[in-house]
């Protein structure tokens, strides 16, 4: 991983659009910093389109497409897209994805994982999640660790599920799909980007934002990436030296200042 200062201007000439994940990439401690909110709309009145890649659930989603300043939203790890589109709020879903069928063999990992690993629980965001199951290990108390947060996604595995580790949940779902199939599908059924590469720089800070370290070049973490580097096969290119929102921050302010606003 490369300083975030050395990403050169002509990379960041060809920048359209910026990617980045949530949870400990925008926030800090668990809150949406003014620092990197504000870089958010700084972001948009460059001209640059940002969309947030996220785990977080279909109810946080509506709320972001409708009230931040973002072009769209990837959420539930890839399951759907929400994008705004001459006015309306439209939705893109993964044609893996499962349907309700899935619910009962969803409730058989979670009763496993509450029962395998004493102290988890399901985060209380899944009254707002339609496609997944996210177990918390280190969003509120009692913090688990990461060594809980393998046993978690082992359990999901068990189960044939789709598991990925973030900060603070393990997510599980049944479905050809992650944050990176669903980003390359929608650039190219939605956006028809053909330069995706070149087009898009993305922001995130742990394992499962991994499969976009791996495929875009013009990636970075904020700071609290190194407690995850060395269970990370594919690292990002570039690195923040400050933490969480302000790293996004710092990020944002490098790139707007060589680029230009």
């Amino acid at each position: 991983m490369r300083p975030i200062n050395e990403l050169d201007a002509k990379r960041i000439s060809k920048l359209k659009y910026i990617l980045c994940d949530i949870d400990d990439t925008l926030t800090t401690h668990g809150k949406l910093t003014a620092e990197a909110y504000t870089a958010l709309w700084r972001l948009q009145d460059a001209g640059f389109a940002v969309i947030p890649v996220t785990g977080r659930p279909a109810g946080w989603c509506d709320l972001i497409i409708r009230e931040w300043p973002v072009k769209a939203v990837v959420g539930e790890n890839g399951a759907f897209v929400f994008y705004a589109e001459n006015g309306q709020i439209r939705s893109f879903v993964h044609p893996s994805v499962a349907g309700s069928e899935v619910r009962a063999k969803l409730a058989e990992v979670k009763d496993a994982c509450l029962k395998g690993v004493p102290g988890c629980r399901v985060a209380k965001d899944q009254f707002s999640r339609i496609y997944d199951l996210a177990i918390d290990f280190n969003e509120d108390p009692p913090y688990l660790g990461l060594d809980a947060a393998q046993r978690i996604k082992d359990i999901c595995v068990l189960f044939g599920a789709q598991a990925k580790i973030s900060s603070i949940h393990v997510n599980a779902w049944f479905g050809e799909y992650d944050k990176l199939r669903m980003t390359r599908l929608f650039f190219s059924e939605v956006l028809k980007e053909p330069n995706l590469l070149e087009a898009c720089m993305f922001f995130g800070d742990s394992p499962n934002d991994e499969p976009m370290f791996s495929f875009f070049p013009n990636s970075c973490a904020v700071a609290n990436i190194l407690q995850f580097a060395g269970k990370l096969e594919h690292l990002p290119a570039f690195v923040t030296t400050r933490e969480g929102g302000e790293g996004f921050g710092e990020a944002v302010g490098f790139i707007l200042g060589v680029g230009g606003e």
